[in-house]
């Protein structure tokens, strides 16, 4: 068993590096586009690895509580839960039930963009992220991140929370980016894998990112500052057994803890 001095410093190590990876992949989905595709990988590198990190941190906290302040072994996480982000949310809304966790920000995830940002992230997580290795040597699972992410969150988006006039304006841009076709090239690859030659396709896709990308980061930190919320509660139940073990991990995650109008007001993430 390790001494409660050891405990506390890998529980701030672990806690510190899953801000710091978090924070990096909030910052970096707002700036992905089709003409920067590796930053897509960026973002959902440290997303992915950063939810399953701060959940797991929840789930080994609540079999703190349930069991008198012992920790679990190796495989109850990994077999139990593993990479799989989708999974890691159900087990996390089932503590928060039972512990009657109650949430100042949002009490669910249930909004379609969360939905859809956390199936992107679950597949990515759980294989996804190797889709082009997986196309070249045959492997069954070859759906592509970016083209997910592209057809789930940022066409909902587009479609669905961008205002029309701001649609409108996107468009006729495109439009006027027709004549300037003869005068040079535009060579890039779509999210969905198309080729972008022109002009007109090109400046309406700038338009379409940037008018996402600030929502597309607004509903990652909502994500985020759940699991925030639920980590920094079930810290605060193992705090009152009495070990002097737990940290305090508002002090760690605080900057996540905002409202929704301060995470509007700031692009930048990374602590």
């Amino acid at each position: 068993m390790l001494e409660p001095q050891e405990t506390f410093r890998a529980l701030i190590r672990e806690a510190t590096f899953t801000k710091e990876i978090l924070g990096s992949g909030a910052t970096q989905i707002r700036k992905a586009n089709y003409a920067s595709h590796g930053i897509y990988a960026q973002a959902f590198a440290g997303l992915s690895v950063g939810i399953e990190r701060i959940g797991k941190l929840c789930l080994i906290l609540d079999h703190y509580i349930e069991n008198n302040g012992r920790f679990p072994d190796f495989n109850y996480l990994k077999n139990q839960i593993g990479h799989k982000l989708e999974l890691l949310q159900t087990r996390g809304a089932e503590i928060a039930k039972r512990r009657k966790i109650e949430f100042r920000y949002l009490a669910a995830l249930d909004h379609p963009l969360h939905v859809a940002v956390l199936r992107v992230l679950h597949d990515y997580a759980d294989g996804d992220r190797y889709s082009n290795i997986n196309v070249l040597i045959g492997a069954k699972q070859q759906d592509d991140p970016i083209a997910a992410w592209f057809n789930l969150v940022d066409n909902y988006i587009f479609s669905n929370v961008i205002q029309e006039n701001r649609k409108e304006r996107i468009a006729q841009k495109a439009i006027a980016g027709y004549q300037l076709m003869s005068f040079g090239a535009v060579f890039h690859t779509a999210e969905t894998g198309e080729l972008i030659d022109n002009y007109m396709e090109a400046s309406f896709r700038t338009g379409m990112f940037e008018a996402v990308a600030p929502y597309r980061q607004f509903y990652v930190l909502q994500i985020i500052r759940y699991w925030v919320e639920l980590l920094w509660e079930l810290g605060h139940h193992a705090q009152l057994l009495g070990r002097d073990e737990i940290p305090f991990f508002g002090e760690i995650f605080g900057g996540f803890y905002n409202d929704d109008s301060y995470f509007k007001s700031r692009k930048t993430w990374e602590f």
